[in-house]
C-alpha cells in the first residue's frame, strides 16, 4: 500500500513540476499561495492566532496537547521567494501535535523585494522577541524546511555571533544550506527529483542574494563554523537534489563538535514530511521529530 501511495504522490508532483513557471517569481508566488494554500486549512480543535512582531507577521499554532511555554519557532520553505504561514499550516500544525509544543510560524521577508540577509534578521528578531516575552531559550526549538532550513541555520549562526542565548535544539527538513549549489546531488538527482528544478536554483538564489556572495556565512552555512550550535536533527530524501546540502551540514556540525543526527529516507523526495496524510514514512519521520524536540525541551 505504501508503495502505491508513494507512486501516485510522485506522479502528482511530476505533473506540477512540468507546469512550473520558475522563471517568473511573482507568478510562482501567486500560484504557490493559491494552490498549496488550499491543502493547508486549519485543523479542527487547534487554535490559530495571528501576531505582529515588530512588523513581522507570524502565527501561533496550538494543538490540544500543546504546552503554552514550549515553542517551536518555524520557518517555511519556498526558495526565499514564495511560501507563507498559509502554505505550511498543515505541517506546522502536525509538528505542534507530535512535539507537544506551541508552534510560532513566521512570515519572514521574501525575495526579490527583500534580499539577503533580511530573512535571517527576521528570524533573529522573532527569536529575541520570544526571549523578551518571557519564553526561555531552553524551552524553544527552531526548525524549517528547504529555504526555511537555510533560515534556521543562518539564524543560529547570527545568534551565536551576537552572543544571544541559543535555543534548545534545531531541526532541518531538506534544508537549503548551499546557495552555490556545489553538491554532486544537484546533478546526480536532477532527473529523479520529482519536485525541484535544477535550472531554477541559480535564478532563485540570485533573487535572494542580489550582489551578496553565495558563500556568505548566513546564506551557505555548510562553508562556515557551526561551533556552539545546539543539538540538530536533519531529515532528507534520498532522491532530492538537496541531499548533499544535508550531508554537508551534518558533516560540518559534527566536525565542529555539535551533536547532530542525519536521517536519509530512501525513495523520498523534497520535504516529504509535508505529505504525512498520504505517506506513512512521512508520519514516522514527523513522530521522530516530535520525540527529538520533546526530549530536548523537557
Amino acid at each position: 500500500m505504501f508503495g502505491i501511495r508513494l507512486y501516485f504522490v510522485k506522479r502528482f508532483l511530476y505533473k506540477l513540476k512540468a507546469k512550473a513557471r520558475y522563471d517568473n517569481l511573482p507568478r510562482a508566488r501567486r500560484a504557490f499561495e493559491r494552490g498549496v494554500g488550499k491543502l493547508n486549512k486549519p485543523f479542527g480543535g487547534f487554535t490559530y492566532t495571528t501576531v505582529d512582531i515588530n512588523g513581522i507577521s507570524a502565527e501561533f499554532i496550538k494543538a490540544p496537547n500543546s504546552a503554552p511555554d514550549k515553542i517551536l519557532l518555524y520557518f517555511h520553505g519556498g526558495g526565499y521567494a514564495v511560501g507563507s504561514t498559509n502554505t505550511h499550516r498543515a505541517l506546522s500544525s502536525q509538528l505542534a501535535r507530535v512535539s507537544g509544543t506551541t508552534v510560532l510560524s513566521v512570515n519572514y521577508r521574501l525575495a526579490p523585494e527583500d534580499k539577503y540577509p533580511a530573512a535571517i534578521h527576521d528570524g533573529a528578531a522573532v527569536y529575541q522577541w520570544l526571549l523578551k516575552n518571557d519564553y526561555k531559550a531552553k524551552h524553544i526549538a527552531i526548525a524549517g524546511d528547504s529555504a526555511g532550513g537555510g533560515v534556521t541555520f543562518g539564524t543560529l549562526a547570527y545568534l551565536r555571533d551576537n552572543h544571544i542565548e541559543m535555543p534548545a535544539c534545531a531541526v532541518g527538513f531538506s534544508p537549503w544550506g548551499d546557495l552555490s549549489m556545489s553538491g554532486p546531488s544537484y546533478q546526480t538527482n536532477k532527473d529523479i527529483d520529482c519536485m525541484l528544478i535544477l535550472e531554477a536554483f541559480p535564478i532563485w538564489a540570485k533573487a535572494y542574494l542580489g550582489d551578496a556572495d553565495p558563500l556568505s556565512p548566513y546564506a551557505s552555512p555548510i562553508f562556515h563554523s557551526m561551533a556552539g550550535f545546539p543539538p540538530i536533527l536533519i531529515q532528507v530524501g534520498s532522491e532530492e537534489m538537496l541531499l548533499d546540502d544535508s550531508r554537508s551540514l551534518a558533516a560540518r556540525a559534527k566536525s565542529d563538535g555539535v551533536e547532530v543526527e542525519l536521517e536519509v529516507y530512501p525513495k523520498m523526495f523534497h520535504v516529504f514530511n509535508a505529505f504525512f496524510r498520504a505517506l506513512s514514512e512521512a508520519s514516522r519521520a514527523n513522530r521522530k521529530v516530535g520525540r527529538f524536540i520533546g526530549g530536548h525541551l523537557g
